[in-house]
């Protein structure tokens, strides 16, 4: 391929008509146009448009856009079946780009096929805009319009700030960055637990140089998204995997490794539209070297899952074309974080329990946070030992990224998020509730000293802003230097299912009223969402993961015989027979454990499956030790 001849992105300036035209014509390796909705799920559509039916009607789909059957995208109880008209409007103030078909190759030029991909949005019956990229855009424009208001009405901020005046501000900038982590593996190799596990412990993959297959889609992958203008900056493995094999053909196989991609930052829209790509780049290279990629949160039990790191920031660019952040202080080695940096983290920790069913809102994405692979599961932020001494404590929540020397490096990392959380929500419930901090801040006139202070609270202690029964900053390591009980004192008890996780909707009313500052989310968006979170939950513990366990609890039986056995044998199979039973065989007088969860789930008793689930969890995983303690005895 030549990838200078491709085109990859047609810049937010470009967007005229005859622009687009001129660029498309240019480029006949361009067959479709395809515009990109995104559900309340976070779900894409892809409707392709022939690029000269395009060009032809080119003002006719910039304003109209295209017709969709709502019915068929995540929206509930906004788009049913008797009411499903929604359209998909083209978003011209972003980048558009171009996703290739590398096994459709266009004859005259030699190049992939390609479809333009425009970021869109979805309105419903006319007037409602509604899913994912509404909110986000929503969101960034109430931040920008109410922190300029917050700034005029408390100039006492600026003697912590590098300017004197809001008079001095141009446009507030947010920005956010992703970091995409996956694993790789030939088709149809199933995982070896043990020894993945093993190689984790031994960190034998972690920063190692890639080989084979892997190597090659990595570095292609990481040209091309060099291409889109990305900017990629490290490409690496990540802790998890094993050493591929090379098999007799003189091909690598038994391939299972972790990997990363991080890229530059860009404003919250723009960082949200750019995953997207990335993600569809990544799978495309790698099926082109025979591997399967997944961006599922915990591929395989008891071995480390991916996250996605998500890092925000509030900067502004000056009349004088200057950019600060308004998140560092003045003096960096003596402050940690300007009032605007600590409201915004404030904010966030203290509504975090609102934030979470947007990060964490599927059963894959609750095995992941579980303690012992550095998931961060508790409500708790490090800054650093001092001002001068900044530490990068993987085991919190969230933390403050800084470097003395750099003031426009200070950000957020929210360490919780994994590559299928919905990063338009989750990127806007997080600069939603950092409003709602640093008004509460800079209203009551708050020091950085003062902040420092309040954020490092003790258990129990009053504290501006924050609740007095929760502790919000450590710099510990959380799982070892804290037992459960503390933990769970200390920084709440971090929910186990996702009906425990979406359940905050009802049980935290006024922080909720924080999302809904202007209308960014509405009631209706927001039961829409809980909606669909209950639905996919419920439909997958019923027809995927209780038979997914019936199937291991069959794949359990019986492997010693009388003449090669031991009374120890005989003892562990009995053990192993009676959960086996408990877990999945019913009787005429008592239904298993799996049946009383479907029964549960059909009568719409959520909260007993939701129990059950975490029994049902915690007797597979005995059942799984009893069988590989059983087998380890036997010839």
């Amino acid at each position: 391929m030549e990838l200078d001849k491709m085109l990859f992105n047609i810049p937010a300036e470009k967007h005229s008509v005859k622009e687009i035209t001129n660029i498309l014509k240019a480029h006949p390796e361009i067959y479709f146009v395809s515009l990109v909705g995104l559900d309340i799920g976070g779900h894409d559509t892809d409707e392709k448009i022939p690029v000269d039916l395009f060009i032809e009607d080119m003002e006719k789909y910039l304003s109209q856009g295209v017709q969709t059957d709502g019915s068929s995208v995540v929206l509930p109880k906004i788009a049913a079946l008797n009411n499903a008209k929604v359209d998909i409007i083209p978003d011209v103030n972003i980048n558009w780009y171009v996703d290739y078909n590398f096994y459709h190759l266009d004859k005259k030029t030699g190049m992939p096929v390609g479809t333009l991909r425009i970021p869109s949005f979805l309105i419903h019956n006319d007037t409602a805009e509604v899913g994912s990229r509404v909110i986000l855009r929503d969101a960034v424009n109430t931040f920008k319009k109410e922190i300029l208001e917050l700034l005029k009405q408390n100039p006492y901020v600026f003697e912590y700030l590098p300017l004197d005046s809001v008079d001095e501000i141009d446009e507030i900038l947010l920005t956010a960055a992703t970091e995409l982590e996956f694993w790789v593996k030939t088709p149809d190799d199933k995982a070896d637990r043990e020894q993945l596990s093993t190689s984790q412990v031994l960190k034998e993959q972690y920063w190692k140089r890639t080989i084979g297959p892997v190597r090659t889609a990595l570095e292609k992958s990481l040209l091309l998204l060099d291409k889109y203008g990305f900017e990629v900056e490290m490409g690496h493995k990540e802790v998890g995997g094993v050493k591929a094999k090379l098999g007799s053909s003189g091909e690598f196989d038994h391939v299972m490794e972790q990997l990363e991609i991080d890229w530059k930052y860009s404003s919250a829209l723009q960082a949200a539209d750019n995953e997207n790509q990335v993600k569809y780049v990544v799978r495309d290279i790698f099926r082109l070297y025979g591997l399967e990629v997944t961006f599922m949160a915990k591929p395989i039990d008891g071995v480390a899952g991916s996250g996605e790191h998500t890092h925000m920031g509030v900067a502004a660019r000056l009349k004088n074309g200057k950019i600060i952040n308004l998140f560092a202080p003045l003096d960096m080695q003596q402050d940690f974080m300007s009032p605007i940096g600590f409201g915004g983290l404030m904010g966030i920790l203290k509504n975090y329990e609102i934030i979470n069913p947007f990060v964490t809102s599927s059963n894959d994405a609750l095995n992941r946070l579980k303690p012992g692979f550095e998931a961060p599961i508790c409500i708790v932020t490090s800054l650093g030992h001092t001002a001068k001494n900044p530490s990068r404590n993987r085991t919190v929540l969230i933390g403050l990224v800084r470097d003395e020397k750099n003031p426009l490096s200070t950000r957020f990392e929210l360490r919780a998020p994994n590559p299928k959380s919905n990063t338009y929500l989750v990127l806007a419930s997080g600069f939603m509730t950092m409003l709602d901090g640093i008004k509460e801040v800079l209203l009551a006139g708050k020091t950085p000293k003062e902040l420092e202070k309040a954020i490092s609270k003790e258990h129990d202690e009053e504290a501006f802003y924050l609740e007095k029964e929760r502790v919000y900053r450590s710099e510990k390591d959380v799982f070892e230097d804290y037992t459960k009980e503390e933990r769970n004192k200390y920084f709440g008890k971090a929910p186990a299912t996702v009906w425990e996780n979406i359940c905050a909707f009802d049980q935290y009313p006024d922080k909720l009223k924080v999302l809904m500052r202007n209308g960014v989310m509405t009631p209706l968006s927001l039961e829409s969402y809980k909606e669909a979170t209950i639905a996919q939950w419920a439909t997958e513990l019923h027809n995927r993961i209780i038979l997914n366990t019936m199937e291991l609890v069959r794949e359990c039986k019986k492997c010693h015989s009388p003449e090669d056995s031991t009374d120890l044998d005989d003892k562990n199979w009995q053990e192993i027979q009676l959960m086996r039973t408990y877990l999945a065989k019913d009787s005429i007088r008592e239904k298993s454990l799996l049946t009383r969860i479907k029964n549960a789930l059909d009568e719409g008793d959520y909260q007993l499956a939701s129990d059950l689930q975490l029994e049902m969890q915690e007797k597979e995983q005995a059942l799984i030790d009893a069988y590989i303690t059983y087998k380890k005895n036997l010839f």
